[in-house]
């Protein structure tokens, strides 16, 4: 069994307005830039990965509510959201979109899991393929111990932590930026963030959208070359905390760290953790780059 909700356009300004909630700079998403891109195949600027991840997060909360599975994860103590997806091909302006979701499947155990296949296609062709699940304990391999690191708060804003390889990008979490990037996504604001009806609930793929402005800045600190070396998203691994989620508020500091897997890789693979303060990590991702010649157009 699969659903398969209305199809949905992204058009110009979508991208604009998720780009400019997240800051990401990359030109493969900017009106003015992407065609400066070497060897660009697509014709116009791209939806952001994180966008589309964010369609999908909405599409299996109608999916979890329907089904009433929410009840399931609760009463299993699953606080954790995870995000298992492979990019395959860029979604352009104006292509019809299209979640797929396969029928739930519920693993007991001492981390309990309750997962669907899941994939998005854009004019019927394969853009996004992987899994959502839900889990007691988070699934994204990275790990970090935060109690080894100095007080973020004190830490230079795009600087590198002394002796750890991570490098530091401080955000703040505003309702604002969320709401915009919901809009951006194709999604109905009003069911996270409603100030009359005081809902305050930022989505799970929002303050992991900000990982691209990190990688952007710490690309750019070493000097790389965004038209003439372009680089998309191959993979992201992503295991968020529902309960911190839960907790944040507008203006909170959320300090996002990378870190190199391999250095010497032939694709870039990072580490990366979102640190709520310098005590709460709200999620951590592997994320997986790769050079524009493997993508397809």
């Amino acid at each position: 069994m699969t659903t398969e909700p209305d199809q949905l356009r992204y058009l110009p300004v979508h991208i604009d307005v998720t780009r400019n909630a997240t800051d990401d700079f990359n030109p493969f998403h900017d009106s003015n830039r992407w065609h400066r891109v070497a060897h660009n195949p697509f014709g116009a600027p791209i939806v952001l990965g994180f966008a589309l991840e964010c369609l999908i997060e909405n599409q299996m909360r109608i999916y979890r509510q329907e089904r009433r599975e929410t009840d399931l994860i609760r009463e299993q103590a699953m606080r954790f959201s995870n995000y298992e997806f492979k990019f395959v091909n860029a979604v352009l302006p104006g292509q019809e979109v299209c979640v797929v979701i396969k029928d739930s499947q519920y693993r007991p155990g001492d981390n309990p899991t309750l997962g669907n296949r899941v994939s998005l296609r854009a004019d019927g062709k394969l853009a996004v393929a992987g899994y959502k699940r839900e889990s007691r304990l988070p699934l994204a391999p990275p790990q970090i111990d935060l109690a080894a690191l100095a007080d973020l708060s004190r830490a230079a804003d795009r600087a590198y932590l002394p002796d750890t390889g991570l490098f530091l990008k401080r955000k703040y979490m505003t309702t604002s930026n969320a709401k915009n990037f919901l809009c951006g996504s194709l999604v109905e604001q009003s069911h996270y963030i409603d100030e009359l009806a005081e809902r305050i609930h930022f989505p799970e793929t929002f303050p992991c959208a900000l990982l691209s402005c990190a990688l952007l800045e710490r690309a750019w600190q070493q000097q790389h070359d965004f038209e003439r070396d372009p680089m998309v998203y191959k993979s992201h691994n992503i295991s968020i905390d529902r309960q911190y989620l839960a907790q944040l508020r507008s203006n909170d500091v959320l300090h996002l760290l990378s870190r190199h897997t391999d250095p010497e890789a032939q694709t870039p693979v990072y580490d990366c953790f979102g640190v709520v303060g310098s005590e709460r990590l709200l999620f951590s991702a592997r994320i997986e780059l790769m050079p524009l010649a493997g993508v397809s157009g």
